[in-house]
């Protein structure tokens, strides 16, 4: 355990919660949106969002206060209710889905400096690639120096890049047209969007990424100072954000129509913006996606290196990401993520991935982590652990944890068969280290469930794969 002078205080979780979510996509979310649906869907997916992602948030409330015990959230919590590699994919699921997320973070935050240097151009060349190198070595001695250093300047970023949104929130707000709100509200318009069902169902995916990092503050759960501050951050973080994703997206609409929002370049905050008051609004929306995306990429640094250290440190995963340097800080699990962005950033200048695709791909790795907590909180209102004397809050969490979990499962719906397939490539390879962290302690590699679930995951990899060669499936 760290000791007191690495333990965080309400303000500093409240800040790794906001500062995870608060990242590229809020500036890239008209066009995001947009793309996918028009007005009416929009709406309804918000409404859809706003009670899914609240009962996640009591969800990991609740299991924060009734399993003290439990460190390191998602994680943690799938262990405790399913088995060991239930624990480690989710484990693994959320580690890549953090570090594939600061991959789209280091291209959305090079096409937003292409909107001044166009040898930038979308995020994903020479140059930029070169840039984000640099940036991304940066951002891996300055965690290395202490837990609680890099979250304080996390807190200090995620105060300053409040500043532009809140503008761009009272310049829209102002500007804002109702007849273009209402001009086209199905999306009848435009025959590609398809139903209104099809449009919700589309945009899920960005909804669930604006939201990840909703678990921050429980995945430090072993550093907080106060054990009941890791709901009340996990709580205030979710609240704050949805207004401010709810306003940007919806006063966006009013300003420009959906056709317009979908044809804009991203980061599309900057370019609405700029359709209001000029290239200065542009530049400014630029700048301060600049500085989110910096506190982002500090808080998805800090939380990959802090899951594969939780799953080490209770042998969930091998005993060499245990390894912690003098500033208590896992540099092992550090060096092993940022070698993989590293890669990814280099494989981006030979496919077609852009900062949309990527951002598909993180979202759909993360759904498994959120599916394992919420069906853990509903199993334990189910036995009654921890309710002995709690009948009447059993039922109202039965009721909330449920609800969760239904839309854990929408939401593997709505990502659709193709993210399905390719996290079932991304987590095949983990086993190989959950077999590793086994023999370490000379313990049978599955169960004879886990060996089904398995299976199941080799044959979802395999075809993944084969669809990669023959072009049906791409990143």
């Amino acid at each position: 355990m760290p000791d007191s002078t690495q333990k965080l205080r309400l303000g500093a979780l409240v800040a790794l919660v906001v500062g995870s979510m608060v990242g590229g996509g809020i500036f890239s979310l008209p066009q995001n949106m947009a793309a996918s649906a028009g007005v009416g869907a929009v709406l309804i997916g918000w409404a859809i969002t706003a009670v899914g992602m609240l009962t996640l948030a009591f969800v990991f409330q609740t299991l924060a206060n009734r399993k003290p015990e439990l460190d390191s959230g998602v994680y943690a919590y799938a262990k405790a209710g399913f088995g060991d590699y239930m624990g480690f994919s989710s484990a693994w699921g959320y580690w890549i889905s953090a570090w594939l997320g600061n991959v789209s973070y280091f291209v959305l935050l090079f096409s937003t400096l292409g909107y001044f240097f166009p040898v930038f151009g979308e995020g994903n060349t020479v140059p930029a690639v070169i840039g984000a190198s640099l940036v991304l070595w940066g951002v891996h001695f300055l965690v290395l120096r202490g837990i609680k250093e890099a979250a304080f300047i996390n807190f200090v970023t995620t105060i300053a890049k409040m500043v532009p949104l809140v503008l761009f929130i009272v310049i829209a707000a102002i500007a804002f047209k109702f007849e273009v709100f209402t001009a086209d509200i199905w999306g009848l318009g435009n025959p590609d969007l398809g139903s209104v069902m099809n449009q919700v169902r589309n945009m899920m995916l960005v909804t669930v990424w604006v939201f990840i990092g909703i678990e921050g503050a429980s995945v430090y759960s072993a550093r907080a100072e106060k054990r009941s501050d890791v709901g009340k951050a996990t709580v205030i973080g979710f609240a704050s954000v949805l207004l401010l994703l709810m306003l940007v997206n919806v006063l966006s609409l009013g300003i420009m129509n959906q056709a317009e929002l979908a044809g804009l370049k991203n980061p599309s905050m900057a370019y609405v913006l700029e359709h209001v008051v000029g290239r200065w609004g542009a530049v400014f929306i630029a700048i301060g996606l600049v500085v989110s995306l910096a506190g982002a990429l500090l808080s998805w640094t800090l939380l990959c290196a802090e899951i594969l250290f939780a799953a080490a440190r209770d042998h969930t995963m091998p005993a060499f990401l245990r390894k912690e340097n003098a500033n208590q800080v896992p540099a092992n699990a550090l060096w092993l993520t940022n070698g993989l962005i590293q890669l990814f950033l280099v494989i981006t200048l030979f496919s077609s991935s852009t900062y949309l695709s990527l951002l598909y791909l993180a979202t759909s790795m993360i759904l498994v982590p959120y599916l394992w907590s919420a069906a853990y909180a509903v199993l334990l209102t189910i036995r009654g652990e921890s309710y002995e004397h709690a009948r009447g809050q059993r039922n109202k969490d039965l009721l909330i944890g449920s609800i969760a979990l239904l839309y854990a499962i929408w939401l593997l719906y709505a990502g659709g068969i193709q993210y399905l397939l390719l996290s079932a490539l991304l987590y095949a390879p983990g086993a190989l280290l959950f077999a590793k962290a086994k023999r370490e302690l000379g313990q049978p590699i599955f169960t004879g469930v886990e060996k089904i679930i398995f299976t199941a995951v080799l044959i979802g990899a395999a075809i993944a794969a084969y669809g990669l060669y023959d072009g049906t499936l791409s990143l």
